[in-house]
């Protein structure tokens, strides 16, 4: 009974954050004495601490507590094709230390490397050491299966899928006792966006990301909806009506093949722009160039179909768009919108992802701080 009432106040504590022992105990409805034994105990097992004190009634100061931010530390991880992005944080999620590390892998192993480098690199900018790290988060793209030790589905990453790689890379960020956890990254961009960014308080979200692939985080009550394997929002590989220009096959073409980066430049060239990426092709867009806004104005009718079909299954209250591409929302969100109202009863609100570059990051951040105060307070409280 003493470590859950212990655990009532640090989660009452986790939620709202900081309080007084009146404050909690009207919170947790414990009586003030019970609230009073469990800060003490908290307090000694290094979880909470006292900030200072206010007035709690006239002529009489209490004093208020909230979460030791420091009792442990996390570390957040983006695989991208092109840049290994890392960081540190403590239980607050307030990040300490950064690395972004360019990704010129050309093999699962040596990205495997990258990966570790960048971890340890991270770390100790922090002033940390690896018995520091409660938790490690990692984002990839494709479909971790941990059971094998294998990410499916990654082909954007040279020998990312060979089978047994992922069990030697949580191997390696778990050689210090860390808890690894491996997650899609698109489902970690939905998670980020819920706690920090453009989707807080939608109960039902679908993050789609588009950029070098596609994919598609989903929502569900705030919590990540996987489905039975995991393989939930894997929507590169939705067949699509029409093929795109230069390829030969009469079969349908999937979603990221005819929407994704390279398709964009492909379509760009293929309209006369010589640009060498989606992002030149965009800004050409802006820059009021007609063949770039014909080529984009096609990239938002493609993605409107894409969103169509999550809608009809999913009924989403929010669509947020993010990746290399999908953040162009200034371009993209009021065609998609016009051809969706032409195509679906019930429109969704689309907008932009807010957390750019860094979306992955905070929804591993997040990911990795429930887990990781659960994890300290099993040790530190209940010694196991």
């Amino acid at each position: 009974m003493r470590a859950l009432n212990q655990r009532l106040v640090l989660d009452r504590l986790r939620e709202h954050g900081e309080a007084t022992r009146p404050e909690i105990a009207g919170h947790t409805g414990l009586s003030k004495p019970t609230v009073g034994q469990a800060l003490l105990d908290l307090e000694q097992h290094g979880l909470v601490q006292a900030i200072g004190r206010r007035l709690d009634r006239p002529g009489r100061a209490a004093v208020v507590y909230r979460t030791a931010p420091d009792a442990g530390h996390i570390v957040g991880v983006d695989v991208g094709r092109r840049v290994v992005h890392v960081a540190v944080a403590n239980l607050d999620g307030v990040v300490v230390a950064r690395v972004e590390q360019p990704n010129r892998s050309r093999s699962g192993a040596m990205l495997v490397r990258i990966v570790g480098e960048s971890v340890a690199r991270a770390v100790a900018e922090a002033g940390l050491t690896g018995d520091d790290i409660v938790v490690t988060v990692v984002g990839t793209p494709g479909i971790p299966d941990t059971d094998t030790g294998t990410v499916h589905r990654s082909p954007n990453l040279p020998g990312w899928e060979r089978r047994g790689l992922l069990g030697e890379l949580m191997a390696l960020l778990g050689a210090n006792g860390s808890t690894v956890l491996v997650e899609n990254d698109a489902n970690l961009c939905a998670v980020g966006e819920h706690a920090r960014g453009a989707a807080q308080g939608v109960d039902v979200v679908a993050c789609l990301t588009v950029g070098t692939g596609i994919g598609m985080g989903i929502l569900v009550g705030g919590n990540l909806f996987r489905g039975a394997r995991g393989a939930a929002g894997e929507i590169a590989d939705l067949p699509y009506g029409r093929v795109p220009a230069g390829v030969t096959s009469h079969r349908p073409g999937p979603v990221e093949v005819v929407a994704a980066g390279d398709a964009v430049v492909s379509a760009a060239r293929s309209a006369g722009l010589s640009l060498s990426t989606a992002k030149a092709v965009f800004e050409a867009a802006r820059a009021g160039d007609e063949r770039a806004v014909r080529v984009v104005a096609d990239e938002a009718s493609k993605l409107a179909r894409v969103v169509s079909v999550v809608t009809a299954v999913l009924d989403p209250g929010l669509i947020v768009l993010a990746g290399g591409i999908g953040r162009n929302v200034d371009l993209l969100a009021d065609p998609m919108r016009r051809e969706l109202a032409e195509t679906i009863p019930l429109v969704p609100d689309i907008v932009g992802g807010e957390l750019g570059d860094d979306a992955v990051l905070v929804g591993a951040i997040a990911t990795a701080m429930d887990t990781a105060w659960d994890l300290v307070f099993e040790r530190r409280v209940l010694g196991r």
